[in-house]
């Protein structure tokens, strides 16, 4: 049995098993499965390893892209240029990290831009935000990370206002809105917004959270982190099954 699986914590909004059990099924692949293992502390996760000796890969979601790093054997460039893994391959013990949130968030916001914001909000700091950084660096796009705590290169919720454009893409990675705290969204000036923004929120679960929907009241585009979940697990199942 080939044995794959998700480590975070909490992983009650997961829905990466149902995915790779569905491809699995349509698809005709047998003596494989994909498990959710909750580790409550990144400390146990050595452990986990000894105790699941058959596991071929892993998903890596909040809150460990990053810690998880200093347990890896080599990271992938593009990985270590993020500062973030969330893709785990696993061969005879060796362990090797890749960022496919980096490309999967890539291919999903060019299906959804219309045309390029002048200013993007990349709300959170985390692993996911440091993918989300990356890719929009390197499309060109101009941005700013926001965050509830103070830090360098970062303005609080409070400072958005003056520093909004005609044009802005705001980008959620943070578990805000995210099951099963459905009613929580960032804190943003959403009466300020109009059909020229772009929210996109990396939250599949609900398939729309308040962030996005107090945006669609104010005509903004939305869109969730569905199409990206889609996308990453697939090139995570390349990862660990190459050609």
């Amino acid at each position: 049995m080939n044995t794959y699986g998700l480590i975070g914590y909490p992983l009650t909004h997961s829905f990466s098993k149902k995915y790779f059990e569905e491809k699995f099924g349509q698809e005709g692949i047998e003596d494989h499965s994909y498990h959710l293992y909750p580790l409550p502390f990144i400390e146990s996760f050595l452990p986990f390893l000894g105790n699941n000796p058959g596991l071929k890969g892993l998903n890596v979601t909040i809150p460990y892209k990053e810690s998880v790093m200093e347990f890896l054997n080599e990271i992938d460039p593009t990985a270590k240029a993020i500062g973030a893994v969330n893709c785990i391959q696993i061969t005879n013990g060796f362990l090797k990290g890749y960022n496919t949130d980096a490309p999967a968030f890539e291919q999903s916001i060019k299906h959804f831009l219309t045309e390029m914001p002048e200013q993007a909000f990349v709300l959170g700091t985390g692993g996911s935000a440091r993918a989300v950084c990356y890719v929009l660096m390197n499309l060109g796009i101009n941005f700013m990370m926001v965050s509830r705590q103070f830090g360098d290169n970062r303005i609080g919720y409070n400072e958005i206002s003056k520093h909004l454009k005609s044009s802005n893409l705001f980008v959620n990675t943070t578990p805000q809105g995210m099951f099963p705290d459905v009613e929580t969204f960032p804190d943003l000036p959403y009466s300020k917004l109009s059909g020229k923004d772009f929210l996109f929120d990396l939250v599949y679960n609900p398939e729309e959270t308040v962030f996005l929907k107090k945006g669609s009241e104010r005509g903004a585009k939305t869109k969730n982190g569905l199409e990206m979940l889609h996308i990453q697990a697939e090139r995570s199942w390349k990862i660990w099954n190459p050609e």
